[in-house]
C-alpha cells in the first residue's frame, strides 16, 4: 500500500474507532458508571450486548492503525514505532477485550445471584465490587491509550508526516489524556479534559483522509 492508501485507512479507522466508542458509551456508558451495576444490566441487556459489539470494533479499528502506518514511521524511529505499536496495537485493544468481557461477566453474574441468593446481601457486594473493577479497567484504559499516543504524536513531530501544530496538538491533548487517567485511578473525573485529544484525532482523521502524509514522504 501506498503512502497516500496508508494515510487514508488510518483515517477511516479513526474516525471508525471513535464513531464505535461513543456508541458504546451511548450503549453502556450508564451501565459500567452505576453503582448498582447488575441491576443494570438485568434491565438493559440487548444496550449491554450493543454496546460491548462497539466496544470491540473500537478496539479492532484502533489496533489496525498502528499495524497499518508501521510501515511508514519506523523510518524516523524504529523503537518508537514498535513501542507504538505494543501500546496501541496489543495492550490498549487487550483492555477493550477486558471492558467487553467485564460487561458479559456482569449479565452472567445477575443470572447466577437470582437463582443462588434470596436476599440482596450478595447481590449488593458482586454489585459494588463490579462497580469498582469497572472504574480501575477504564482508567488504566485511558493510561496505556495515552503512552502509545504519546509515542504516535512524538514520532509525527520528529518525522513532520503532518504539520507540527497538528501532532504538538495531540502530544500536548495526550499529556492531559495521562493526567487524567492517572487522576481516575484516584477518583472521579471531567469528561471535559478529554475533549482536547478526541477534537484533534477527528481533525488529525480528516487532515490524513484529505491531504495524506507530507507529499516528501516516498
Amino acid at each position: 500500500m501506498n503512502p497516500k492508501g496508508i494515510a487514508r485507512s488510518v483515517g477511516v479507522l479513526y474516525i471508525l474507532g471513535t464513531v464505535a466508542g461513543i456508541l458504546s458509551v451511548v450503549f453502556s456508558g450508564a451501565t459500567m458508571g452505576s453503582a448498582d451495576v447488575l441491576m443494570k444490566v438485568s434491565t438493559n441487556v440487548d444496550q449491554v450486548k450493543l454496546g460491548t459489539l462497539f466496544i470491540l470494533i473500537m478496539g479492532i479499528s484502533l489496533a489496525l492503525v498502528p499495524v497499518i502506518i508501521y510501515p511508514i514511521v519506523k523510518k524516523y524511529n524504529e523503537a518508537l514505532a514498535l513501542g507504538y505499536v505494543v501500546f496501541r496495537g496489543a495492550l490498549e485493544p487487550f483492555t477493550y477485550m477486558v471492558t467487553a468481557i467485564w460487561l458479559l461477566l456482569a449479565g452472567l453474574s445477575k443470572e447466577n445471584a437470582n437463582t443462588a441468593s434470596s436476599d440482596g446481601a450478595d447481590l449488593q457486594s458482586m454489585s459494588h465490587l463490579l462497580s469498582n473493577s469497572g472504574e480501575q479497567i477504564h482508567s488504566i484504559t485511558m493510561i496505556i491509550f495515552s503512552l502509545g499516543a504519546l509515542m504516535f504524536y512524538y514520532l509525527l513531530y520528529q518525522s513532520k508526516l503532518i504539520p507540527e501544530w497538528l501532532s504538538g496538538w495531540g502530544f500536548v491533548a495526550s499529556m492531559i489524556y495521562l493526567a487524567t487517567g492517572v487522576w481516575a485511578w484516584f477518583g472521579t473525573i471531567s469528561n471535559l479534559a478529554l475533549l482536547p485529544l478526541g477534537l484533534q484525532e477527528m481533525v488529525m482523521a480528516v487532515w490524513f483522509i484529505l491531504k495524506g502524509f507530507n507529499p516528501t514522504v516516498k
